[in-house]
C-alpha cells in the first residue's frame, strides 16, 4: 500500500494526458459546488487543492466569478491549466508541504485528498486551517469509513485511503471547522462521500 502511495504523484505526471481526456466534464459536483459557493463572499479567492488541469471544476469557480489558485504536484496537468485558464494563478506544488503565504475564503480538495495515507491526512488539517480566511468554507471528498483501498488508472495502481467519520470530525473541530454537511456515498454525486465545513 505505501508503494502505491507513494506512486500518485509520478502517476499523474506520467499520465497527465490519459487523465485530461478520461475526467469527465458532466458536473455531478455541481450541488455541492453550488452550496459551497452560497458560503462564500461576492467574488472570492479559492484554492482548488490537486486541482488537476483545471476542468470542471476550477471552470466553473472561474466562471461563478471567483478567483482562483491551483495547486497540483503534476508539471503537466499545471501547464494545461495555465494554457486554459492564464488569468487566474496555478502552481505546480505537494498539498502536504502547502504554505502559499495566503489565506482564501474557500478551498476545495475534491477527489485529491484522498490520495494520501491517513497519517498524511491528519497532517492537512493544520494546513487547511493556516490557508483559510475567517469564516472560509471547505469542501472535500473522502471514503465512507476508516481504510484504503488500490483502484486502477491506466492499468497501474492507485491508492486511496479514509479516516473513520468520526475521526475526520475529530480533527475538523480541532482545527476551527464546524461540520455544514456531510454525506456518505452520495447518490446523487456518483457515490462520493462528501464534506463541506466552514471556519466558525
Amino acid at each position: 500500500m505505501t508503494n502505491s502511495a507513494d506512486a500518485i504523484i509520478s502517476l499523474y505526471r506520467r499520465n497527465a494526458a490519459a487523465y485530461d481526456q478520461q475526467r469527465g466534464r458532466k458536473l455531478m459536483e455541481a450541488h455541492w459546488l453550488e452550496r459551497f459557493l452560497s458560503l462564500l463572499p461576492t467574488a472570492p479567492s479559492v484554492l482548488d487543492i490537486g486541482c488537476g488541469m483545471g476542468e470542471p471544476i476550477a471552470r466553473h469557480l472561474i466562471e461563478r466569478g471567483c478567483a482562483v489558485t491551483g495547486i497540483d504536484s503534476s508539471e503537466p496537468l499545471i501547464a494545461l491549466c495555465r494554457q486554459r485558464f492564464p488569468e487566474q494563478s496555478w502552481q505546480v506544488a505537494d498539498m502536504r508541504s502547502l504554505a502559499l503565504g495566503q489565506r482564501f475564503d474557500g478551498l476545495i480538495a475534491w477527489d485529491s485528498f484522498f490520495h494520501l495515507t491517513p497519517n498524511d491526512q491528519r497532517r492537512m488539517f493544520p494546513l487547511f486551517r493556516t490557508q483559510a480566511e475567517e469564516g472560509a468554507a471547505l469542501l472535500f471528498t473522502s471514503g465512507p469509513g476508516h481504510g484504503e483501498a488500490i483502484g486502477s488508472f491506466e492499468g497501474e495502481p492507485l491508492y486511496h485511503a479514509s479516516l473513520d467519520p468520526a475521526e475526520y470530525r475529530s480533527l475538523l473541530g480541532e482545527n476551527g471547522f464546524i461540520v455544514v454537511d456531510h454525506v456518505a456515498e452520495d447518490p446523487e454525486c456518483g457515490g462520493h462521500t462528501v464534506w463541506l465545513v466552514q471556519q466558525g
